[in-house]
């Protein structure tokens, strides 16, 4: 019993080191965003000049605007694609669904790397010239693996008894489905668009070898911009990306929230 006790004190105790060592960066972050300093050497004094700085930055409102057309796009797409695929992937007989299996899992295990490099080579192979098309073909590649795994998963646990039941019932195919089939899979969808979205916006490295020049996404920026020296600004932007994402995620628990209880 008293070792019971310690095992699980321990456990807390890694725990709450392993969360400290996460979030007080974050913490550092969020307030360095507010400091008068354009080094950070220590703090100089609370001010809201580099947030000014920030919103008259047309630079960063050009890689912002790329960032949320590229990620609602490649979210749009892949997330359709997700769907129909899934559906496509519940006919067991299939006989080709072990190699597409295969097909769909060969992105979520290569490195960032080699698949960014790989799409670089195709695009420069076929003479495409790289920008806004390329970097969104990119995104919808790697999303696509995730939409159909997440609503995949959530067909997995589907009570095939409803779908009977409307069938005894006469009720249409396509009745069926929007009714009954399409509402159940509503919170995998939404799980897979949230991690499709957020899995494009957060991409670097893929989108570093696919947009070429005069196309640059927030990553993209943020990287030329600490690579320059100037961090001032960036610290003021994670801040609000840090609010925007816990806002999402607090609005994602009450949509979810509210599709359980229908």
């Amino acid at each position: 019993m008293r070792a019971a006790k310690l095992y699980k004190s321990m456990n807390l105790s890694i725990f709450t080191l392993v969360m400290i060592f996460l979030y007080i960066p974050i913490l550092i972050l969020i307030i360095f965003s507010f400091n008068d300093a354009k080094i950070i050497v220590g703090w100089r004094g609370f001010t809201l000049k580099y947030y000014a700085q920030l919103f008259q930055n047309e630079t960063i409102k050009q890689a912002f605007w790329n960032t949320m057309l590229i990620a609602g796009l490649s979210t749009l797409i892949s997330t359709a694609i997700g769907i129909l695929t899934a559906l496509g992937l519940e006919n067991k007989s299939f006989s080709g669904r072990r190699g597409l299996m295969a097909l769909i899992y060969t992105p979520l295990v290569i490195p960032d790397i080699l698949m960014g490099v790989s799409l670089a080579l195709l695009f420069n192979f076929t003479r495409v010239n790289t920008g806004m098309i390329t970097v969104l073909i990119a995104h919808i590649t790697f999303c696509i693996s995730y939409t159909i795994i997440v609503v995949q998963s959530r067909l997995e646990g589907f009570d095939y008894s409803l779908v009977e039941a409307a069938m005894d019932l006469g009720a249409k195919p396509s009745a069926i489905f929007w009714k009954i089939k399409f509402p159940l899979m509503m919170p995998g969808i939404i799980a897979a668009a949230l991690l499709a979205f957020t899995l494009s916006i957060d991409d670097f490295i893929i989108t570093f070898f696919t947009s070429g020049r005069g196309f640059d996404t927030l990553p993209i920026y943020v990287e030329g911009t600490i690579r320059r020296g100037t961090i001032t600004t960036i610290n003021s932007l994670s801040t609000l990306m840090i609010g925007a994402t816990l806002l999402l995620v607090v609005l994602t628990k009450r949509i979810r929230g509210s599709l359980f209880n229908l």
